[in-house]
């Protein structure tokens, strides 16, 4: 009987482990800002930490995400993300910012996902429409939005946002990560370095070999 308390007990704390490191781990101190240089150091959470001492605002500050990005590529948008790399004392904190910016009808930030982050967006200007794709048996979930309106896009879903307006959009995502990566799906299916074999993708997407060939030479933009 002991044994099987013991079993139970096993799995309980094995599980609540696997919870617990799912996201960012909590920080053991205050702060942590990160550094390059691992001279006088401690390597906390894939990044080396400067003496806390040493810390200034200009380690948790950032200037210019007034500044709209460029909208002019193939898909009219702009992501600037604030991580770790930008603000250096994100560094353990488990969060990061992004403003996105919309060109007019048409500005797509395209259909992608963030490995490590759930995202909340809140509108600024603009009409924007946007979802996200469940698991199996991919559900979509969708809502146009406008000035003041806020939506969750939820951990390593698909996910995309499309300004449906005849003017800029701008939003604001904040996301629960302070390195929540991102894999936008054309560009790692049809650009990967190097490609996919093509008769993969060709039966994976039912197509003509060679429409996955003409796709594979497209130059695939990367917004951020």
């Amino acid at each position: 009987m002991k044994g099987g308390h013991f079993l139970v007990a096993f799995v309980l704390l094995a599980l609540s482990s696997s919870f617990a490191f799912a996201f960012d781990p909590s920080p053991l101190q205050d702060f942590c800002v990160a550094i390059n240089d691992p001279k006088d150091g401690v390597f906390v959470n894939g990044k080396f930490c400067r003496d806390p001492m040493l810390a200034t605002a200009n380690d948790f500050s950032f200037s210019g995400l007034n500044i709209p990005g460029n909208t002019s590529n193939q898909v009219g948008s702009n992501v600037t993300l604030l991580n770790v790399d930008k603000i250096p004392g994100l560094n353990t904190l488990g969060i990061s910012v992004a403003r996105i910016d919309f060109a007019p009808y048409g500005g797509l930030n395209p259909p992608h996902i963030h490995p490590r982050a759930t995202e909340i967006l809140v509108v600024l200007e603009g009409t924007l429409y946007v979802g996200f794709v469940t698991s199996n048996p991919n559900r979509l979930i969708t809502k146009v939005l406008n000035a003041g309106d806020v939506f969750v896009f939820p951990i390593g879903l698909i996910h995309f946002q499309f300004n449906i307006g005849n003017t800029n959009a701008v939003a604001i995502a904040g996301l629960s990560s302070q390195n929540p990566g991102v894999i936008t799906i054309a560009n790692a299916v049809f650009g990967s370095n190097p490609p996919i074999n093509p008769d993969v993708l060709a039966k994976a997407f039912q197509l003509d070999k060679n429409v996955v060939n003409y796709l594979q030479k497209q130059f695939w933009v990367n917004n951020h």
